[in-house]
């Protein structure tokens, strides 16, 4: 079974950090809608969605996934890379600690789950804005004893590691080859997104579905043709703040 921690938006996320993107008027209420539409595509997927109430004091607070690295063994909690957005951690700890042993990254590391890419018993860590080499270090130390590796990856041009490349499964990863390098992935299969559509590359994989926002329908129509059973959900107003599909949940695998 799949548990998925989310929160509903906060009513200021028009009031978002932003890095690369020019900041646009964000309606709360299409935003409010949007995240209903999301959390009923994860329970198509066969997902038993946990929504947690809204921080409007913090803007950013729909996006769950920075506050997290989840693992079977682990859940690793985070230290983002803005002020700002620091006490979303403490304040999903409690919700976080009912569904696995908990570990922390401590000062002077930074890393945000958004840069965190699994793909079996590989992490792959961005070193992007929001992350740094003492993160990418913390979480090695903090995994290692469960059996997995950490290998850093410097992608260019985006806000995070997801959101230039995410998992289609264990082996294969969809990614923007104009800011994530493809060699990184040796070993794997690697398939490039349209080139129309830069920002597709993340997806959400739930289950034996993949989450695809509905502004990318080259992308999805071509992994359809791959064989991926592919589910368009509506992420527009989450896009305006630099969000996407993987931030807006963490995924706790559970025996049935």
């Amino acid at each position: 079974m799949i548990v998925a921690l989310t929160r509903e938006p906060a009513r200021a996320l028009d009031a978002c950090e932003l890095t690369y993107r020019e900041r646009e008027p964000i309606d709360a209420g299409a935003a409010a809608a949007q995240h209903r539409g999301y959390c009923e595509a994860l329970r198509a997927c066969g997902a038993r969605v946990v929504t947690l109430p809204p921080l409007d004091e913090l803007p950013d607070s729909v996006f769950v996934e920075d506050t997290t690295v989840v693992l079977e063994e682990v859940a690793v909690l985070t230290r983002p890379g803005v002020e700002s957005r620091r006490g979303e951690v403490s304040l999903i700890e409690a919700e976080v600690a009912r569904l696995r042993t908990v570990a922390r990254v401590e000062a002077p590391a930074t890393l945000e789950g958004g840069d965190v890419l699994r793909l079996g018993r590989t992490l792959y860590v961005g070193l992007s804005p929001r992350t740094n080499a003492e993160g990418a270090l913390s979480l090695r130390s903090l995994v290692a004893p469960y059996g997995y590796e950490v290998l850093t990856v410097e992608p260019r041009g985006c806000l995070h590691l997801k959101t230039g490349c995410s998992a289609l499964d264990e082996e294969a990863v969809l990614f923007n080859p104009e800011w994530v390098d493809a060699a990184v992935f040796r070993g794997r299969e690697v398939v490039p997104v349209d080139a129309a559509e830069p920002w597709a590359a993340n997806v959400l994989r739930v289950g034996r579905a993949v989450c695809v926002s509905a502004a990318f329908p080259r992308t999805a129509e071509m992994l359809a043709r791959r064989g991926y059973d592919v589910r368009a959900v509506e992420v527009s107003e989450f896009a305006k703040a630099e969000g996407a599909l993987t931030c807006m949940s963490l995924l706790f695998r559970r025996p049935d």
